[in-house]
């Protein structure tokens, strides 16, 4: 099987032609991968929560997360500066394509009702942010711990320029979009 990593150096040779790159690094290429979750009023009720949270981040990421507190008090939250809001990983490097293989090819296919990703979630600037509603989807979640599932937003950024030039490189790496 094809890792990330190669498809993204095929993704060069593929593109070239289209968008009239010079070198190999004019192309777009991946940066780094951002998985985030929000931890929220959950913690008011249960202590234990953003530690669960930071323990499932870094089995499915292979890194520790880092906790992010709020920047400002809300009273209408009831959130004061500084409380712990949520949970960020940034992944570079071996790990963000042993995680961007994990979510293409294991993670995502075991969504539930799956028919690919909108292609809109590719915003103006080449970078992808896509929502998982559950961490159950990744193999190192357990399945005894239903009742704690928590969602993450995960973001691909890219050194692409453009949308239309962001599109064609996701396509390329593997990342099922909508027919």
């Amino acid at each position: 099987m094809e890792t990330t990593k190669q498809k993204e150096k095929k993704a060069y040779t593929t593109m070239k032609g289209d968008f009239k790159y010079k070198n190999l690094m004019s192309a777009p290429h991946l940066v780094k991968v951002v998985v985030a979750t929000g931890t929220g009023s959950a913690v008011k009720r249960d202590k234990n929560r953003n530690d669960f949270v930071v323990g499932r981040l870094a089995k499915i990421t292979g890194q520790k997360p880092a906790l992010r507190s709020a920047k400002k008090s809300i009273a209408s939250f009831k959130i004061r500066e500084g409380d712990p809001v949520g949970v960020m990983v940034t992944l570079r490097g071996s790990r963000m394509y042993s995680f961007l293989d994990k979510l293409i090819n294991v993670a995502i296919p075991r969504t539930k009702d799956f028919r690919g990703i909108e292609q809109k979630i590719v915003d103006n600037i080449g970078n992808l942010t896509m929502s998982i509603k559950e961490h159950t989807i990744f193999p190192e979640a357990g399945d005894e711990e239903l009742k704690d599932v928590f969602g993450m937003a995960v973001t691909l950024v890219t050194s692409a320029k453009t949308k239309k030039e962001a599109l064609e490189f996701f396509k390329l790496i593997g990342i099922p979009f909508k027919k």
